[in-house]
């Protein structure tokens, strides 16, 4: 590796730095990376960085404030919480990083935020299993089907399902967990369907004991997600999909503090008949679930990516732009 020494000596000559010059500056320096992607978002942070404090005209108060607090974020993590991941979820940040990544066509299912709680510990059920531990909850019984953009069954798809006990906490919240619970691995039948035994989810309180929840207050939002269940879809030749169903009516429903919720994602539940419940063995009246999720292909969703950043950079006017794997770099060839 080369020395600070010999890393610099070719590095471009700083001009007299001023307020209207250091960006460019810095830009200038950074250009030694190699890596063209790199240098292109490195160019665009520091640009959007820099005009964020011109604007503002940050104080040094603010700027130290602004410091701390992503310390403090830092240190409040641990293996079964991420505070910037929660950060990224009430500034919209992870829903618009997913949105540009995952375009749907009309008929695919939208995605949803991923959210602070998944763990890679859940156990694989068969379908028809019961998730759930929660003697308090309310059963139900969800019944869901995976298709391509064709209608046709998607067999052997991964899903990975997750949500928060009847008291409005994941099982990673709880001090004395011992093992997962309200959490499940499926894999989808021959006719692309799953089903599994879960509890009515309900509203909940993100994580506000920290940083994140210091700044809403300051903000003077609430902290509160409407109660849905997350689901995970995972299959070799199939665009990865994070997403959520969000029960209707809910009192978050349009106010979700990590703006998870979409149209397409909000369903109303049912209750299990007679013939339902003798079927899957469970109880009569439970609440049931019935959702059909329509996955799309890793080309699909790789064409509308690449459509959609073409179009997205013609309005921000960078016309000396490439796409490279998918994503732009500068157009220099």
């Amino acid at each position: 590796m080369a020395n600070g020494k010999e890393s610099g000596s070719a590095a471009p000559p700083l001009l007299d730095l001023t307020i209207d010059n250091i960006t460019p500056n810095t830009i200038r320096i950074n250009s030694q990376a190699r890596d063209a992607r790199l240098k292109y978002v490195m160019a665009r942070l520091v640009s959007h960085l820099h005009d964020f404090a011109r604007e503002t005209r940050l104080s040094t108060d603010e700027w130290m404030a602004g410091l701390n607090f992503l310390i403090a974020c830092g240190k409040i993590c641990s293996d079964v919480r991420n505070e910037f991941i929660l950060l990224s979820d009430v500034l919209g940040l992870s829903l618009l990083v997913d949105s540009i990544n995952h375009p749907k066509p009309p008929l695919g299912t939208e995605g949803s935020v991923l959210g602070p709680f998944h763990t890679h510990d859940a156990p694989t059920l068969p379908n028809g299993a019961s998730m759930t531990s929660d003697p308090e909850g309310e059963p139900m019984l969800a019944l869901c089907t995976v298709r391509d953009t064709q209608g046709r069954p998607v067999p052997g798809v991964k899903i990975d399902i997750w949500e928060t006990d009847s008291s409005g906490h994941y099982d990673v919240q709880h001090a004395d967990r011992s093992a997962p619970s309200e959490r499940a691995v499926l894999v989808s039948d021959d006719d692309g369907r799953f089903w599994f035994q879960g509890i009515k989810p309900v509203s909940y309180p993100i994580p506000h004991d920290g940083p994140v929840g210091k700044l809403l207050q300051l903000l003077n939002r609430h902290c509160w997600r409407p109660a849905h269940v997350h689901f995970m879809f995972e299959k070799e030749g199939w665009d990865h999909l994070i997403t959520a169903l969000y029960i209707r009516g809910d009192p978050y429903e349009t106010s979700d503090a990590v703006f998870g919720v979409k149209k397409s994602l909000v369903i109303d539940l049912g209750k299990v008949d007679a013939d339902t419940a003798a079927k899957y063995g469970v109880q009569e009246g439970s609440w049931l679930l019935k959702h059909d999720f329509v996955l799309t292909t890793q080309e699909e969703t790789e064409k509308l990516r690449d459509q959609n950043a073409v179009e997205a950079l013609k309005k921000l006017g960078l016309h000396n732009l490439k796409l490279v794997d998918h994503l732009p770099v500068p157009d220099v060839d």
